[in-house]
Order: C-alpha cells, then structure tokens, then sequence
C-alpha cells in the first residue's frame, strides 16, 4: 500500500489513504471541504520510493476536513517555587483540524 510523508503546522506524519489524522489548527479549512498538501517529503508506492531534496516535486496529499474546530486534550501549566508559597496554574486546550486522508499523487 502506497503512503507518504508531508509536513503541516511544523509536523511530520506518515500517511496512508483513509487514515485520520488530528493536525494543528488550519484556520483558511471548513468543514467538509477538501484540503491539498503540498510539501510531501517522500513518498512510496509500486515499491519505488521518491525521497525529495527537500520536497518531491509535483507530489500532493488530498485531505477531507471532517472538524475543523476540535479541540485537544485539557493541558495543565503548573509553576511553583519551593518554600516560597507561590503556585501558579494556568490550563489549556489545543485547537485542532481532524482530516481523512483521501488520495496520495507523486
């Protein structure tokens, strides 16, 4: 089976046609649309594999937007100085894109 490597948001992921991925938040994307990506990193299929310098030229990964507003896991921030009596708590939730790989070309 064909997969491919692009970068989104500063990450690699490794994908596969009908993955579904969770992906940092990608503001111009609304739900149900289809996402391209382009800066593919390698990609392998029929058992060629085209590495690219930095990226192969003319490779895409097609994407459909199931959620484009989800939201991660609660994070929690916790500062403190020992004998000081200071404590600090800040919590947090990521935003996020959930996408189904639909087609890998290159």
């Amino acid at each position: 089976m064909a997969y491919a490597v692009f970068k989104t948001g500063g990450k690699q992921y490794r994908v596969q046609v009908g993955d579904v991925l969770t992906v940092d938040r990608i503001a111009t994307l609304a739900q149900d649309r289809e996402a391209t990506f382009d800066q593919v990193l390698l990609v392998e299929a029929d058992g060629t594999t085209k590495i690219g310098t930095p990226t192969v030229s003319g490779a895409t990964v097609t994407a459909k937007v199931l959620d484009a507003a989800a939201r991660g896991a609660k994070g929690v921030a916790f500062k403190f100085k020992r004998r000081k009596g200071f404590h600090k708590k800040k919590g947090f939730r990521a935003a996020l894109t959930k996408i189904e790989i639909t087609a890998i070309k290159g």
